[in-house]
C-alpha cells in the first residue's frame, strides 16, 4: 500500500462517497477528513459512476446513497459484491425504515446507517465494515425487516438462501442460536439466555452462516424472517 495512505495507527482505510446531492458528498467527506486512518479517494453522483470509480480506485468501503439515478445504490452493490467482494458497502438510506435497505443487504451490503446519524457513528461504522463485520444494530435490523416484510405482506423466500423456507441441516442448538439472534440478542446475551460462552455462541453462528449460505448477521435475520423461524410483529401488537 502506497505510504502517504498509511495513518500512524496502521493502513488508511479507504474510502468511496456515492451520493447524488453535491452538498451530501461533500458534508461526507467533510466529517470524515478528520479522521487519521480515513481518506476519501473518490466521490461518485450515481450508480454507474460508483462503479466505475470503484473499479479505478479499489476503495476499502464504499459509502452508497441507497437512491440514485441511472442507477441505483441497491444495483450498484450488487454489482460490486460480485465483481469487488473485497469492497465493502454501507449503505446510507433517509429512512431507517426503508425496505431498499434490506435490498441493499441482500444484494451484498455490509450495513447501513440512516443519514442523521452522527459523525461519530459515521466512522465507527465505517471502520467495522472495513473488517468484514456487518454495523446494523441488532434490534434495529430486527425493526427494518419487520417493518419491511410486514409491508409486503407476505415476503417471498429467497431462493439463493438455502435457509429460506426450512431449517434443514441446522441441529437443535443452533436453531435456538439463530432464533435468539434473529430476535435481536448480540453475542453476550445469547450466550446469557443459553448458558453457554460467548465463544461457543461465536462458533454457533460460524456454523449457522455456513449452513444457511448467509455471509454476516444481517442476511441470517432477513433468512429467519423469509423461513417463518421468527415471526412478524403485527401493527398495533404489544411489544
Amino acid at each position: 500500500m502506497d505510504k502517504a495512505l498509511e495513518g500512524a495507527g496502521g493502513p488508511t482505510i479507504r474510502v468511496l462517497i456515492a451520493d447524488d446531492q453535491p452538498l451530501v458528498r461533500r458534508g461526507l467527506a467533510l466529517i470524515l477528513g478528520p479522521a487519521r486512518d480515513i481518506t476519501v479517494v473518490a466521490e461518485a453522483e450515481n450508480g454507474a459512476q460508483a462503479l466505475a470509480l470503484a473499479r479505478e480506485h479499489r476503495p476499502d468501503v464504499v459509502v452508497m446513497d441507497i437512491r440514485m439515478p441511472v442507477l441505483d445504490g441497491v444495483a450498484a452493490t450488487g454489482r460490486l459484491a460480485q465483481d469487488l467482494p473485497e469492497c465493502r458497502v454501507l449503505a446510507l438510506s433517509t429512512f431507517d425504515m426503508d425496505e431498499y435497505v434490506v435490498a441493499a443487504l441482500r444484494a451484498g451490503a455490509y450495513g447501513f446507517l440512516p443519514k442523521d446519524s452522527s459523525p461519530e457513528d459515521l466512522v465507527a461504522a465505517i471502520r467495522t465494515v472495513r473488517t468484514g463485520e456487518a454495523i446494523v444494530a441488532p434490534r434495529l435490523l430486527t425493526r427494518l425487516i419487520s417493518a419491511y416484510v410486514r409491508t409486503e405482506r407476505v415476503a417471498p423466500p429467497d431462493r439463493r438462501h438455502p435457509a429460506a423456507g426450512n431449517t434443514i441441516g441446522l441441529t437443535p442448538r443452533e436453531v435456538e442460536v439463530w432464533h435468539l439472534l434473529a430476535t435481536g440478542l448480540d453475542n453476550n446475551e445469547i450466550g446469557s439466555a443459553m448458558e453457554i460462552s460467548v465463544s461457543t455462541v461465536k462458533n454457533y453462528i460460524t456454523s449457522i452462516f455456513d449452513k444457511l449460505g448467509v455471509r454476516d448477521r444481517a442476511q441470517a435475520v432477513i433468512a429467519a424472517y423469509e423461513s417463518g423461524l421468527v415471526a412478524v410483529r403485527q401493527a398495533g401488537a404489544p411489544e
